[in-house]
């Protein structure tokens, strides 16, 4: 096979890990020749925790295929509004509340690009659903609970709505169905740029379905003073006014609400808005689960925001990533994945020159993985070449796009 480069990290001993000042390590390093495969592996340090993690057997009809283990909190989380990430200082105990409890599903449904992984992530609380500037970055359906001492939200974020040109497209597009068919409300999120939407067939089942529908108007800081925009710009949108008019004369039952995920603007009336609508049920899941999606599925998805945000064009839209090995040790993970790519001329520029470019998917990728999983990360990524994977019935069964 062609020769690539094999790229070996180390960090040397006392070697920071804090914010800026943990990369300098990355200059020592060694380079080999093989023939076969490219590897590039990582390793840093960074503070011990003990990762909360079980097996769960999901509870509701539709729901996603039942994975193997699940991502817990560290301890259940009771929230009087928003909520906040957990620390793990023990909870004061909480009185015993008299109202019923509510539980529902909260699927997070609009076009690419609107901001939808941006609001999830807002809602838990968890940066559970990768985020880059390019559109079509979500391909799979993620929950993300949040719970309190009467209430249990179960939110969807699901792949961005387009018109399918690959099978994969297609996929994507039966998981934005599937999460509309068990959704007790419907958060069809759009932005201050979008006029319309774009899929009729998706509209209508947004309005047949029997649960509470909401227009999240995304992107309302963009309008005010100091934003990144013109101020010709802003005067060409509209103001926030008559954008919210625009949506509530084209939904006019349901409830239109301006936010702003980066900035958090609006995001506490969404909230109480939700509780409001939520049926009364007992929980759907245990109070410590976060999120419906096992260790390995984040692993894969940090390695693919690595990728997503390190080249242009078709390149990033034509990987997959797979994890092969998950081992968690007492005070390390090991994390083996492969990079698949549609093209043959496609894994030279993933790997490249020297194995730059792959190394540098690495580190990124690592430092996210570490931030997440609260524990150091040892990963090693391979690139294979699966030809035209997004096209390939079997292979989209084998990446968890078609069932």
């Amino acid at each position: 096979g062609t020769p690539v480069a094999s790229i070996q990290h180390s960090r040397p001993a006392g070697a920071s890990t804090e914010g800026n000042e943990a990369e300098p390590w990355c200059r020592t390093h060694r380079l080999q020749t093989h023939s076969t495969e490219a590897v590039t592996r990582s390793s840093s340090g960074g503070e011990m925790r003990l990762s909360c993690i079980r097996r769960v057997q999901l509870l509701k009809v539709l729901l996603l295929a039942t994975r193997s283990r699940c991502v817990h909190l560290a301890r259940p989380i009771v929230r009087n509004s928003m909520p906040v990430r957990c620390t793990a200082s023990p909870p004061a105990p909480a009185p015993t509340s008299t109202k019923p409890h509510r539980a529902g599903f909260i699927s997070i449904v609009g076009v690419p690009n609107v901001g939808k992984s941006t609001l999830m992530n807002c809602l838990v609380g968890e940066r559970l659903a990768i985020t880059t500037p390019k559109a079509q970055t979500t391909r799979h359906r993620i929950l993300g609970i949040v719970n309190g001492e009467d209430f249990q939200i179960v939110y969807s974020d699901t792949p961005g709505v387009v018109v399918p040109q690959y099978k994969l497209h297609e996929g994507m597009m039966a998981s934005v169905r599937g999460s509309l068919t068990d959704a007790d409300a419907v958060l069809l999120t759009v932005d201050v740029f979008q006029e319309d939407f774009v899929d009729d067939a998706i509209l209508r089942q947004i309005e047949r379905s029997p649960g509470a529908l909401l227009v999240i108007v995304n992107k309302v800081d963009l309008l005010r003073e100091g934003s990144p925009l013109s101020e010709s710009r802003r005067i060409e949108i509209g103001s926030e006014e008559q954008i919210l008019d625009r949506w509530r004369q084209k939904f006019p039952s349901a409830s239109v609400i301006p936010v702003s995920a980066t900035t958090k603007v609006g995001v506490d009336d969404l909230f109480d808005r939700l509780l409001a609508v939520l049926p009364e049920h007992e929980p759907y899941f245990p109070k410590d689960q976060l999120t419906d999606r096992p260790e390995r599925f984040f692993a894969a998805e940090m390695v693919r925001e690595a990728i997503m945000n390190g080249y242009r064009h078709e390149v990033p839209y034509s990987c997959e990533v797979v994890v092969t090995s998950f081992k968690e040790l007492e005070d390390i993970i090991r994390i083996n994945c492969d990079i698949y790519v549609a093209q043959d001329s496609q894994k030279g520029i993933i790997i490249g020159h020297k194995g730059a470019a792959l190394k540098a998917v690495g580190t990124r990728a690592r430092k996210q993985l570490e931030e997440f999983f609260v524990k150091k990360v040892y990963l090693e990524t391979r690139v294979k070449v699966r030809r035209a994977w997004r096209e390939d019935t079997s292979a989209l069964k084998d990446f968890g796009y078609l069932y």
